[in-house]
């Protein structure tokens, strides 16, 4: 397994990763009829990985040519852009419990801590195993919430944040 920086040729791969971590992880939150229903539109990340805005960043893992996994960082979505973010991090269900997202959040943190000394990231209320995952790597509540609207439900969100080391970038 590699993990390596997103190429415009892995979008179809990382959306694909990203439809099944929906469809399998978040099945007890959104309804499965709408989950199954989710279509592949890699348009966004062939664009994004193409020609990607300053800041942002994409990485990929890939295991015998197959991207199984991702994450994507960029600038926080707060005003002032003082903390870095990790904005998605995904593996594919079938490679889950392999070390691969802590591979991918290693090294999306490591490039965090080149610009940021902070960063931060959203996810699900009723998420158990990725709070727990993010938990485990030093990552803790702030106390921010919110309420993410898709596939027509209202699911709460928290904020996660962590004190990057400078040390780390340089690996």
């Amino acid at each position: 397994m590699e993990i390596r920086r997103g190429a415009y040729d892995d979008a179809e791969g990382i959306e694909r990763v990203r439809i099944r971590g929906w469809q399998v992880g978040y099945r007890h939150v959104f309804p499965a009829d709408r989950l199954d229903a989710l279509e592949l539109d890699w348009s966004r990340w062939a664009e994004s990985l193409r020609e990607p805005e300053p800041g942002y960043d994409c990485f990929v893992a890939e295991d015998d040519g197959r991207v199984v996994g991702f994450a994507t960082i960029g600038p926080a979505r707060d005003p002032e852009n003082r903390y870095g973010e990790l904005w998605g991090l995904y593996v594919d269900p079938d490679y889950w419990a392999r070390g691969i997202g802590r591979a991918l959040l290693v090294r999306a943190e490591s490039e965090l801590a080149r610009t940021w000394d902070e960063a931060v990231l959203w996810t699900l209320e009723d998420n158990p195993r990725t709070r727990r995952f993010y938990e485990a790597a030093g990552w803790r509540l702030d106390g921010v919430t919110g309420v993410f609207d898709r596939l027509g439900v209202k699911a709460p969100i928290v904020h996660y944040a962590k004190r990057l080391s400078r040390a780390t970038s340089r690996s």
